[in-house]
């Protein structure tokens, strides 16, 4: 697989505060990367590198083969860039934003291809192309970016948190798009959202990234045995030390008469014919989730700020 993004080692400094600290990413051609971690991880720090606005203080970072912050130019022509907070020229309509910013990556906007793919994502962003863009809500100036984006074919999405403000219904046209690219296309797409839902049906491969280094990389089959599996089962006259005793388990509890438990992932074969001898009902295997995996790096740090929490009065 030709790589398209490889950052090794990759290093920004502000002063005293370390953004990255040694971050490593590999982005394939045709993959779907998933990019996440909270706000302060360093995601937008490590896209703006690799869009060339900034310039590393150590590392490397390469977008096919080329420094970006040596050749951000040439390397833009290939790229499509939507940002999770999106700035318009107020006195321009959205339709004039979509045509300027895709002539800025090389279109020819008045070709028979670009104005039907241009009507196709309008028409499924139920976009108003006419309206000024003074007079657009957050999620329309998200819009305006995404049309644009996916209107002009790129061999690189860079899209971070590109969902903001979008409804439930405009993000599922999204990731439709996002599919399609990548089916039909055979193009990367880097994204970093906080939509763990939306990362999880996308990408073929995630990243996390904790203070400026990725803690967690590969696919989410590679990364479910990080975290375990839940077993739930409705019991007849089983005793709760049965249970206890089979092998692997963990968490044990019991609510009216099904039993509840977890597993590590790499168990759960060796954990069946324990649970076939005690002829148990209604058996629910319900494999790790890719918040699970999220939380487990991070589930101390939302613990910690629930707890600073006030009270509210009452």
């Amino acid at each position: 697989m030709t790589t398209v993004i490889d950052i090794r080692g990759l290093q920004k400094r502000f002063g005293r505060v370390q953004a990255l600290d040694g971050l490593d990413l590999e982005v394939g051609e045709g993959e779907v990367h998933g990019f996440l971690g909270p706000n302060g991880a360093g995601k937008t720090t490590t896209i703006r590198v690799l869009l060339g606005l900034i310039r590393a203080s150590g590392g490397t970072a390469e977008v096919f083969g080329r420094s970006p912050w040596g050749k951000a130019a040439a390397l833009h022509e290939r790229i499509a860039y939507v940002p999770g907070d999106v700035a318009l020229w107020p006195n321009l309509s959205g339709g004039e934003i979509i045509d300027l910013l895709a002539r800025l990556r090389g279109a020819d906007t008045g070709t028979g291809d670009y104005k039907a793919r241009r009507a196709r994502l309008v028409d499924a962003f139920q976009f108003d192309p006419r309206k000024k863009a003074g007079t657009y809500s957050k999620g329309n100036r998200q819009k305006v970016s995404l049309i644009a984006a996916f209107a002009v074919p790129a061999s690189l999405y860079i899209l971070d948190e590109p969902t903001s403000g979008l409804d439930p219904v405009m993000e599922a046209v999204f990731s439709e798009e996002v599919s399609t690219i990548a089916k039909n296309d055979g193009s990367s797409i880097l994204l970093s959202s906080h939509i763990l839902s939306e990362v999880e049906a996308l990408c073929d491969r995630v990243t996390i990234i904790r203070a400026g280094r990725a803690v967690e990389s590969g696919t989410l089959a590679d990364l479910r045995h990080l975290t375990r599996t839940e077993v739930s089962f409705v019991s007849d006259g089983i005793d709760e030390a049965s249970v206890r005793a089979l092998a692997g388990v963990h968490d044990v509890a019991v609510a009216s008469d099904r039993y509840h438990f977890t597993v590590d992932s790499a168990d759960v074969s060796a954990l069946l014919p324990g649970l076939g001898a005690l002829s148990v009902q209604s058996l629910t295997i319900t494999p790790p989730s890719l918040e699970e995996l999220f939380l487990r790096h991070y589930g101390d740090e939302i613990t910690a700020a629930n707890d600073d929490l006030e009270p509210v009065a009452r």
